[in-house]
This record gives structure tokens, sequence and C-alpha cells, in this order.
């Protein structure tokens, strides 16, 4: 499939090819409880620390012919050249201007997944706004070829949590921020691999000695706590989450059993 007119498209295959992928945390979870193990996510060479902002996973899908579309984590929300648009979240009020920019990709798609925040879309809103000013960030980049629009949905959600998108390394993800005019998520320090932490105790440290306060915040009126870093290779063929409420609350469990 080369020709790629949205109007011909299944969007419920688009939708699923397009999705973000579950990203692990880097310490693992327990499955009988939701805490976190000592075991964690192993990385080698250079790793980038970046600030994981809560708010909505959003995405722009830029195809060959200048259309996109605009789309939550799970759904698709509006077209380019639509009359009515799914208001959720005001998601595309925030990202219609960006996703008119944007330079359509030579050929197959072109993912741009962004974070909607502040206003009022998530609990954790006021720690980035008083005034429910509503930004947004990009996070990552992927391009999918046309070919897998042609799968079943069942086999393109296989590929797709199991790494089949192929997403920009460090250095192409911030060339692209700069020519769309669009801001990444901050990027708050390049370290090796050994100096990451160990121990749960030691990962809550290092999180909150790095990310002492969000670096995203929309007016003066923020609360300012942060959610947490996401940890990958500049390669990106190693990802992981490391957030605050984890730590706490395994930490926290974990002196009650003690007391």
């Amino acid at each position: 499939m080369t020709d790629l007119d949205l109007r011909d498209l299944d969007l419920s295959v688009l939708n699923s090819a397009t999705k973000y992928p579950s990203i692990p945390t880097y310490h693992m979870l327990d499955p009988k409880n939701g805490g976190l193990l000592e075991e964690h996510a192993k990385f080698t060479g250079d790793v980038v620390l970046t600030e994981k902002v809560d708010g909505v996973n959003s995405r722009i899908i830029s195809l060959p012919s200048g259309d996109y579309v605009i789309g939550s984590r799970e759904e698709l929300l509006y077209a380019r050249g639509d009359l009515i648009g799914n208001p959720a979240l005001g998601i595309v009020d925030a990202l219609r201007s960006l996703a008119d920019r944007i330079t359509p990709p030579g050929t197959g798609i072109a993912v741009h997944y962004l974070e909607v925040y502040g206003g009022k879309v998530t609990a954790a809103s006021r720690e980035y706004t008083g005034d429910r000013a509503v930004g947004h960030r990009m996070f990552d980049s992927a391009r999918v070829p046309a070919g897998v629009l042609s799968w079943q949905r069942r086999e393109i959600s296989a590929w797709r949590e199991d790494g089949g998108q192929d997403f920009l390394p460090e250095d192409e993800l911030t060339r692209l921020a700069e020519r769309e005019g669009g801001e990444l998520t901050p990027r708050i320090a390049t370290i090796p691999a050994d100096d990451l932490p160990e121990s749960v105790a030691d990962a809550r440290e290092f999180v909150a000695a790095h990310l002492p306060g969000t670096l995203v915040a929309l007016d003066g009126d923020a609360g300012g706590r942060p959610e947490g870093i996401v940890l990958r290779t500049a390669d990106r063929s190693v990802i992981a989450k490391a957030r605050f409420q984890d730590y706490e609350r395994t930490l926290k469990r974990r002196a009650k059993r003690r007391g």
C-alpha cells in the first residue's frame, strides 16, 4: 500500500497501528500487588533522562498527502478539514496549529506523540497551572510502514507492543522538534548507565535529585510537583519510566510492614 488516501483507509486499523505502546517501569512491577520489585531495567551506554509530564497521551498522524489525524491514546478525534471534531480533553484545540504546519513524510506514516497537559485534563493539572492554561510537549516520534495497514488488527497490536514501530533516536527527535517548531519534554541530563540507581530506595532519591520540581510549569501559580522521569538510551532501544508515586507507595508499604 503506497497510495495513502485517508478517505480509503480503515480508520480502526490506522488507530491501532499508530497507538503508543506500553512503557515499562524502571523497577519491575509486582503482579501480586502493583508494588515495585528490586529487579530493574538494564541499560548500557549513555542514558537520556527526560521529564515525564502528567497529561493526556496524544498523537498527530501525518500522511504523505498532507492529511493528518489527531488522536488521544485510544481513539482518533479529528482529521484535517473536519468541520466537527471530538473535543475530548481539549486535545484537538491544543494540537491543531502544530498539526497544520508539520512537514508530511515522504512515504509511509509519521506519528508524533505528545503530552497535552494543564487545563483540566488530569487530576495533576494544578501542578502545571493555576490558571487552567494548556500546554503540550512532544516526547516521541515513530515511522509506520504503509504495508502494516493491510494486516489484521490482532497482528498489528502484537507488532506494536513488541516494538514494531520505528521510533526516532534522540538526535533525530531533537532535529524534528526544532524543524517543526514543537517543544520536547525537558531533557534533564545524559548519564552513563553505570550511574543509574540499583535499589528501589536509591531510585526514589535519584528521581528526586534530578527532578525536584516540574520544568514545564505554565504559570507562576502551578503547584510544581513532577510526575517522574523517563529513561531512554540515545537510540531508544531501551526505555523505562520512574514515577514518584510508584516509589512512594512501595516504600510506604515496606515501612508499614516493618513497623
